[in-house]
């Protein structure tokens, strides 16, 4: 009798696959309230990583992080109205706290825009003080009627960026650098997800922007994962919050700004995007542990051998882990190490010790291959980047074979059974985004034919990418 897989292949059922292996990987686990997560440690390392690389490249383009409150008075929300209608279905709000009714509800943040420009308002005074440029790493709450770990919970983790600026062009220009040297430089050079740049129409734009732009991926399945956006606001929010400078000719003018924000879904993003029926691949840059030095069985030469080899590894820069669990069957470690989609794993044992070699077993390509102890760490070093590449232009070379020319609504449909399309803007328009979203099928963004992105809905030439998302 055949073996019953650890995952239930892709092909069979995707969505079961991917709850397999977020169970299977000890990744997380659904938390006691409809639509929570509980974030086991190996899920909560890839977050803390995606956080690091991140926060490292917010703060080069110029903003600092902060804390604002997790409560926020409902009166914030009422005064920008296309805000508050946006997001008056998700709403988690108290109404009873210390034993009596609060004389005004507060809402559990489902964002931050309100309460961060009611502090905007006090803290900027002069063009002195601009541009303004803060970001946060907090919790946000917005009720899920269809909750999926990492994908859609009900309370998950994030950073949101708020700026301030003098001008329209100001605010426009750093929407746009976030959004191509935070978001999409992460996504495509550390997550290996190969994102499509592109403009939000107004129907998806994020509730009170002018504009919004985002990064889409294409996951395993063809349907496309929102992996983070960048929003321009207008003036909107400083006009309902009064937030004005005193600029240089002595007028008093409101500010422009942006909000901008990646949570975990990019952890949903990474095991849908990369992982296969033996579970996860994590991109090298990405991974919490580049590789892991097995020892197969209870030997004391071995067990030392797997250290000294680790401290190498470790001296040139990588991510290591000892596995000298030898009292767990060795065949059960290496399961594990695959499912969690450790790059690398290196296994030893007393005969290869005797050879002065390792077998180096390699996730993301596989397969295995003996490697003498004196280029062992040449190796893996060659085969971290040779493996971070690899990911990357497997998911360029699935986007592009899953991604057809449409020219009808009645093609965009088919195309988005298995990918997703592309087809003229000033062809579909707005009566066709309808009768697409009437089939569950949207416009992902716009795009320009050389990738760039449009400058506004209606530029000649805009091309909407189309299809099913999650």
């Amino acid at each position: 009798m055949a073996k019953a897989p650890v995952l239930t292949p892709q092909s069979d059922d995707f969505p079961r696959w991917y709850q397999d292996l977020i169970n299977k990987a000890e990744l997380a686990d659904n938390g006691p309230v409809r639509g929570t997560m509980v974030v086991r440690p190996y899920g909560y390392s890839l977050w803390e990583r995606m956080q690091s690389e991140m926060d490292d490249r917010i703060k080069r383009a110029g903003a600092d992080n902060a804390y604002f409150p997790l409560f926020i008075p409902q009166s914030y929300l009422s005064r920008e109205a296309e805000h508050v209608e946006g997001f008056s279905p998700e709403l988690a709000v108290v109404t009873h706290a210390g034993g009596k009714d609060l004389e005004e509800p507060v809402v559990v943040r489902p964002t931050s825009e309100t309460i961060i420009n009611e502090y905007f308002s006090k803290w900027v005074q002069s063009y002195r003080d601009l541009p303004l440029l803060i970001n946060q790493w907090a919790n946000v709450v917005r009720w899920e009627l269809r909750p999926r770990v990492f994908l859609r919970t009900t309370e998950f983790l994030w950073q949101e960026g708020h700026t301030a600026h003098a001008t329209f062009e100001d605010a426009r220009d750093y929407a746009a650098k976030i959004h191509r040297e935070a978001y999409e430089d992460f996504m495509v050079n550390v997550l290996a997800l190969s994102v499509v740049p592109g403009r939000k129409t107004k129907a998806e734009r994020f509730a009170g922007a002018i504009n919004t732009l985002t990064c889409e991926a294409m996951m395993r399945d063809g349907k496309a994962l929102q992996m983070g956006t960048s929003h321009e606001l207008g003036q909107n929010f400083a006009k309902a919050f009064d937030t004005q400078y005193l600029a240089k000719d002595g007028s008093r003018e409101h500010v422009w700004q942006t909000s901008w924000g990646s949570s975990t879904r990019m952890v949903g993003g990474l095991i849908m995007g990369h992982g296969d029926d033996n579970g996860l691949r994590v991109p090298p840059r990405l991974a919490p542990i580049q590789a892991v030095v097995v020892a197969i069985k209870e030997d004391e030469g071995v067990l030392a051998e797997i250290k000294a080899i680790a401290d190498r590894l470790s001296a040139a820069g990588v991510r290591v882990r000892v596995d000298d669990r030898t009292d767990t069957p060795f065949g059960r470690r290496a399961v594990d190490w695959e499912l969690k989609g450790v790059p690398l794993r290196i296994e030893l044992g007393p005969r290869d010790l005797a050879e002065g070699q390792a077998v180096v077993a390699r996730r993301i390509p596989g397969g295995k291959s003996p490697v003498s102890f004196e280029k062992l760490t040449e190796t893996v070093l060659a085969a971290l980047e040779e493996d971070q590449e690899t990911l990357l232009r497997e998911s360029r070379e699935r986007r592009e074979s899953h991604t057809a020319d449409v020219a009808t609504v009645e093609e965009a449909l088919e195309a988005s059974a298995t990918g997703w399309a592309r087809i003229p803007w000033a062809t579909l328009g707005v009566e066709g985004e309808k009768q697409l979203a009437a089939q569950a099928v949207t416009v992902r963004c716009l795009v320009r034919e050389d990738g760039g992105v449009p400058e506004s809905d209606d530029e000649p030439g805009a091309i909407a990418v189309v299809g099913r998302s999650y």
